[in-house]
C-alpha cells in the first residue's frame, strides 16, 4: 500500500513497498506526467514529487497518484555501458570475509551480473545499479570515509554503484574504473542514465589495458575561469574588476531546474528575492546572473562606466574614486561607476549574503543553463578570484534603470532570534514525541560549520529518534530538516544532495527560504510548526 507523506508545501513523498514498485510508479508519472509537477527525485522505495503549488494541490496529486497502476514498470533500455574496474579496494578482503566467500568470488559475481541505473543521487553522476548478485548484500560502513578518490567502485546493500568525483561516502569499496562517470564537456554529462544497462569487467582477468580507457576518473574537473582576464575582454565592452573576494563571492541566478535525472540539483541564489531585486534595479531580467558574497570583504574596480545594484544583507556600501574621494552608496538603488570607481561591500550588521548585479548582466558562460555556482556537486563557474576581470554584457537599448526599493526590514541578526516556519515530515514520526517537543521549544544555533548547503545546528539537547533502523537514501527537499545520528539538525539550503540517508523532521516553508538564506553564523533559531504532521490520505 502507497504512503503519502507531507514535505512542505510545494512537495509530498511516494512511499511504495519496494524498488520494482517505485520504478513502475516513476515510469507512470514520467509517461503521463501529472499538471503542475516539476521534478521527480526517486530512491530505493520513495519517490519525491516536487510541484507548483500555483497550479495544482497536495490532495490532487494523492489522488492522481493513487488511482495508477503499478504493474507496469520501466522499458528496458538498448544502451549497455561496460565498465572496466581493477578490483583492488580496500574494502574487498572485508565484504568476502562478510559474505562467506572468497575475494575472487566477489569478483566473478560483481562482474557476472548485468545491472540496471535505478535513480540518481548523491553527487552529479552517481547512479544506483540494481539487479546484480543477490548475493552481494552487505551493509554500508559504520563509519563512512572522509574522502573517497574519484572512480571507487563500491557496495551498499543490493546496490552496486560508482562514485563521479571525490567526496565522502560510506560504501564498501571494492574497486576503482579510470572510465569518468561525470564529464561536463560531453553533451549528456553522466555516463550512466536510468533504465541504461551496465556490465563490469574485470580489467586484470579481461587482459585489458587501462590505457585504453584514457579519461580519467572523476566528476567535473574545477571550472577554470576562462574569459577572466584583460586580454579576453571584447572591443567596446566593459568589465568589473575583482581586488578583493571576502570570504567567499561566487555566481548564482535562480538555478538549474530539471537535471535531476543526473543527479543535479537546483542550486541558485539563496536569497532569491534578494537576487532578483539587485537584477529589476539595473534593468536585467530577473532570472540574470549576480555575483553572491558571503560576509564583507568583496572590492570592484569599475573597468568603464557601469551602473550597479546592491541588494540583500545591510551592509556598507562604499565607493572610492579613481582620484581618492570616498562616500557611502546606499543599497537598494542603481549606483553610477565611472571608470576607475572603486565599490566595497563592508560586514553586514544584519543578514549574511549580498548580491551584485551590473546593468546588461554578466558575460559569464553558462553551464548546464544556469550560471550557478553548487559548492557541494562542483557545477557551474568558478568562484571569482583576485585579479579576475569580469566582463559586462551590453545593455539592450530597452533595458530600463529602476526607481529604488525598500530594503527588507526584518533581517535576521546575532542579537535577535529567528522564527522560521516549518512543515513538519516527512519523517516526523521516526522521533519521540519528547524530541518532537523539543523540537520546537528549544533554540538552536548555527554553528561554523554552516555553508551554502546547509547550516549546521546546535542546540543544548539533542533529538531522540524512535526508530533507529537505518533509513533507505530518499529525496530530500530544499529547506529540508536532517537528523543525522547526533540528533543535531541540519538544515538543507540552495547546494545540498539531492538524496539524503537522515530522517528529515521538517521542512523550512518555502515563503522562509530567502530568511533562511540570510542568516548568520552564531545567530539563534527557533521553529515554529504550523501544522502537525499527518500523513495525506487519498
Amino acid at each position: 500500500m502507497l504512503r503519502f507523506l507531507p514535505v512542505t508545501h510545494n512537495a509530498l513523498l511516494v512511499e511504495l513497498a519496494d524498488l520494482d514498485q517505485t520504478l513502475a510508479l516513476l515510469a507512470s508519472l514520467q509517461r503521463h506526467p501529472p499538471h503542475g509537477v516539476e521534478e521527480l527525485v526517486p530512491a530505493a522505495r520513495t519517490i519525491l514529487v516536487e510541484y507548483r503549488a500555483s497550479a495544482t494541490r497536495a490532495e490532487t496529486l494523492v489522488q492522481d497518484i493513487a488511482a495508477r497502476s503499478l504493474t507496469q514498470g520501466a522499458e528496458r533500455s538498448d544502451t549497455l555501458i561496460e565498465i572496466p574496474v581493477h578490483y583492488n579496494g580496500e574494502d574487498l578482503a572485508e565484504v568476502a570475509q562478510i559474505l562467506g566467500i572468497t575475494p575472487e568470488e566477489v569478483v566473478r559475481r560483481h562482474t557476472g551480473s548485468e545491472f540496471t541505473v535505478a535513480f540518481t543521487g548523491f553527487a552529479p553522476g552517481f547512479a544506483y545499479l540494481s539487479g546484480g548478485d543477490p548475493v552481494l548484500n552487505v551493509p554500508r560502513r559504520s563509519t563512512p570515509r572522509t574522502r573517497l578518490p574519484a572512480g571507487s567502485v563500491g557496495l551498499a546493500g543490493t546496490f552496486s554503484g560508482v562514485y563521479p568525483q571525490a567526496s565522502p561516502g560510506g560504501w564498501q569499496i571494492i574497486g576503482t574504473t579510470p572510465v569518468a562517470m561525470w564529464d561536463i564537456t560531453r553533451a549528456q554529462p553522466a555516463l550512466l542514465q536510468p533504465g541504461y544497462r551496465v556490465r563490469f569487467v574485470d580489467i586484470a582477468t579481461k587482459n585489458i589495458a587501462a590505457s585504453a580507457y584514457s579519461e580519467s576518473a572523476g566528476g567535473q574537473k574545477d571550472p577554470k575561469p576562462a574569459g577572466r582576464t584583460q586580454h579576453h575582454l571584447a572591443a567596446g565592452h566593459t568589465a568589473l574588476q575583482v581586488r578583493a573576494t571576502g570570504l567567499l563571492t561566487v555566481f548564482q541566478d535562480l538555478g538549474r531546474h530539471g537535471q535531476a535525472r543526473q543527479g543535479v540539483s537546483a542550486s541558485g541564489a539563496m536569497d532569491q528575492a534578494a537576487l532578483k531585486a539587485a537584477n529589476r534595479l539595473v534593468g536585467n531580467a530577473s532570472n540574470a546572473a549576480a555575483l553572491e558574497t558571503v560576509g564583507g570583504g568583496l572590492q570592484l574596480r569599475s573597468v568603464g562606466d557601469n551602473v550597479v545594484a546592491v541588494t540583500g544583507a545591510d551592509a556598507v556600501l562604499t565607493l572610492t574614486t579613481a582620484d581618492g574621494q570616498r562616500w557611502s552608496v546606499p543599497r537598494y538603488e542603481p549606483v553610477a561607476l565611472a571608470d576607475g570607481d572603486m565599490l566595497a561591500v563592508g560586514q553586514p550588521t544584519a543578514g549574511a549574503r549580498c548580491y551584485v548585479a551590473v546593468r546588461g548582466g554578466f558575460a559569464e558562460a553558462p553551464v548546464m543553463g544556469s550560471c550557478a555556482t553548487d559548492t557541494l556537486a562542483h557545477v557551474g563557474p568558478a568562484p571569482v578570484a583576485v585579479g579576475d576581470w569580469l566582463a559586462v554584457q551590453p545593455a539592450p537599448a530597452t533595458s530600463v534603470v529602476a526607481a529604488p526599493e525598500l530594503p527588507p526590514a526584518d533581517l535576521p541578526t546575532l542579537e535577535q532570534e529567528v522564527v522560521l516556519d516549518v512543515v513538519m515530515g516527512p519523517r516526523t514520526d521516526w522521533f519521540t514525541p519528547e524530541a518532537i517537543a523539543r523540537f520546537a521549544a528549544q533554540r538552536w544555533q548555527v554553528t561554523p560549520q554552516s555553508n551554502r548547503v546547509g547550516l549546521r545546528l546546535a542546540g543544548e539537547v539533542p533529538l531522540d529518534r524512535a526508530i533507529t533502523g537505518e533509513l533507505p537514501s530518499e529525496g530530500t527537499a530544499l529547506g529540508a530538516l536532517q537528523v543525522p545520528p547526533s540528533g543535531q539538525p541540519v538544515l538543507f539550503l540552495a547546494d545540498h544532495p539531492l538524496t539524503g540517508g537522515y530522517p528529515v523532521i521538517g521542512c523550512v516553508a518555502p515563503y522562509h527560504l530567502d530568511r533562511a538564506g540570510q542568516i548568520p553564523v552564531g545567530a539563534w533559531l527557533r521553529f515554529n510548526p504550523i501544522q502537525p504532521f499527518a500523513e495525506l490520505a487519498p
